[in-house]
């Protein structure tokens, strides 16, 4: 995981901010410890800080081709390189293994009509110096994050975090996904387009278990790319525990070889956390023995947690109730990874979103909209579970991948038949997955009922936090909270205190506005909330919000 900063349609001297585009990429040097680089004239300036993943020795950035008038800083992954150089830039000369570089190459043989050929995870810049010209895209889903702005010069920024344009930029917003923008483009251009979008776009006939098993053995083998150690983070629930399993499944085995040459690291090695006893730990323990992973349970103390906040808003740049509370753990988690050495680590998250697996989601009134709500879902992760997995760890310098949004995947299984996915008499939420990888884990695990991850981290978390901001925010203040903030008001004690803290740290109003703020049940968008309407007084993002529902009392597996 890397991070960029740079400027471009500079209207100001040019030597005197490429001094303060280094002191504004220091801000984001966490995510990318390893190099430091920078590329400057009059016209634009890119800085990136680098985390070496793949190509550590040679792949250092700004890339610049052969000619020299092409310049690329990207925070990211393309995971299909390879296929790439051999279908469509034979005749390039690369100048490192770096998997980025084939953009570079793609570029000068497509311009901009390439995006779509990428699967990977990236926020890019590239400047054309031929041309006065620049290219910024985001990957799909928001996996990688980015955020632009002007400041009062008129000047274009973009970094990978709100940390290095705040301060610096009067207007700040966050670059979409699944969008590019050019000199020639006032706003963001979407690339990313799908059928799927709409109910009309799915299939009517029923997939093939092994067909969506397949699509997800070979999203995990393509992001298992990595020229140095990594691991998986498995909180003991159905979809880490699945990522885990297909890791151990390929990890005996290079993968840029072409799975000829043995691993440099051939034992997965697995993470946990969680308060002592807490239910997720339990899980992964039992699934580590399962698939033989080297196994790694970190806890942690409330007193602990608590402690982090400050340093967790700060570092995810949001205050958003669920994010915050899932985050804290995975943040001091990171840290421990990163001590051991591990700079990549694959995560489970996507799948609530893209098979309806959050409870809220037994409530849905039919087909149309069970997958509305899993679009909206899928159309808000990068201000949610992908903002945490990425910002979390790249807090520590810890790259996070999520082979549940792999692009390829994604198209298999958003177009799946909605009716499939929804749960009915029997059935249980993501009953297709559970199906599909049946064999791959103990039956229990398989069938285990979804845990939130700040649930599963250990109950007490969670009612610790509502304990402490009902002393920290009282009645009065909650009442008053549009005059201190007029903007993105919020509507929880919870919320209050976080977004305290956050205004500490980013105190713009455009730095408030990049984070969703909306009411939600059980991580519900705000429109499912109707589904059930006596649900409407208990506006909780937790997972015990579904009463009737979740067992807040007892794991099936203690």
């Amino acid at each position: 995981m890397c991070g960029i900063v740079c400027a471009f349609d500079i209207n100001e001297d040019s030597l005197s901010l490429r001094n303060q585009i280094l002191e504004m990429s220091k801000k984001v040097r966490h995510r990318g410890p390893d190099w430091s680089g920078i590329y400057s004239n009059n016209n634009a300036i890119l800085a990136h800080e680098r985390l070496a993943i793949v190509d550590p020795i040679s792949g250092k950035q700004p890339l610049i081709n052969k000619e020299e008038n092409l310049i690329l800083s990207v925070n990211g992954e393309i995971y299909n390189h390879r296929e790439l150089k051999t279908d469509h830039c034979k005749h390039y000369n690369f100048k490192t293994e770096s998997d980025c570089e084939i953009i570079l190459a793609l570029y000068e043989k497509y311009g901009i009509d390439f995006i779509d050929m990428l699967n990977g995870i990236f926020a890019f810049a590239l400047f054309d110096k031929k041309k006065n010209h620049f290219l910024i895209a985001r990957d799909h889903i928001g996996i990688i994050p980015l955020y632009k702005g002007h400041n009062e010069n008129g000047t274009f920024f973009i970094a990978s975090e709100l940390k290095a344009l705040e301060g610096y930029c009067n207007e700040i917003s966050i670059f979409p996904p699944g969008h590019y923008m050019t000199g020639n483009s006032v706003e963001p251009v979407k690339w990313y387009k799908r059928k799927w979008i709409s109910l009309s776009g799915t299939n009517k006939e029923n997939i093939k278990t092994n067909e969506l098993k397949e699509s997800l053995e070979n999203a995990v083998h393509r992001q298992l790319m990595s020229d140095v150690p990594y691991g998986v983070l498995l909180s003991g629930g159905l979809d880490s525990s699945i990522i885990a399993a297909i890791a151990a499944k390929y990890s005996k085995k290079r993968i840029e070889s072409e799975d000829i040459s043995p691993a440099w690291w051939p034992q997965l090695h697995s993470f946990s956390v969680g308060l002592k006893n807490a239910p997720d730990l339990i899980a992964a323990q039992k699934v580590a023995k399962h698939i033989d992973s080297v196994h790694h349970e970190i806890t942690y103390t409330i007193q602990e947690g608590l402690d982090a906040i400050s340093d967790v808003i700060f570092n995810l740049e949001t205050y958003d109730v669920t994010t915050i509370r899932a985050s804290t753990p995975m943040y001091l988690m990171a840290r421990a990874i990163s001590s051991m050495g591990v700079k990549m680590v694959l995560s489970g998250e996507g799948a609530d979103e893209i098979f309806g697996g959050y409870l809220y989601f037994h409530m849905a009134p039919n087909e149309k909209e069970f997958h509305n709500e899993t679009v909206r879902k899928l159309n808000r992760l990068h201000q949610y579970d992908c903002l945490r997995a990425n910002k979390a760890l790249a807090a520590w310098g810890v790259e996070a991948r999520v082979p549940f949004l792999d692009k390829e995947f994604i198209d298999i299984a958003m177009a799946i038949n909605p009716l499939e996915k929804m749960i009915t008499g029997k059935r249980i939420e993501k009953q297709i997955l559970r199906d599909a990888f049946s064999e791959y884990l103990p039956n229990d695990i398989i069938h285990r009922q979804k845990e939130q991850f700040s649930d599963g981290v250990g109950y007490n978390w969670i009612d610790t936090l509502k304990d402490v901001v009902d002393k920290e925010v009282s009645d009065k203040l909650l009442q008053n909270a549009k005059h201190k903030f007029p903007i993105q008001t919020p509507i929880t004690k919870e919320e209050y205190y976080y977004r305290n803290i956050f205004s500490k740290h980013f105190p713009s109003n455009s730095a408030a506005l990049t984070v969703q703020s909306t009411p939600s049940i059980a991580c519900s968008s705000e429109i499912a909330i109707d589904w059930v309407e006596k649900s409407k007084n208990q506006i909780d993002p937790s997972g015990r919000s579904i009463t009737k529902i979740h067992n807040i009392k007892k794991d099936s597996l203690n």
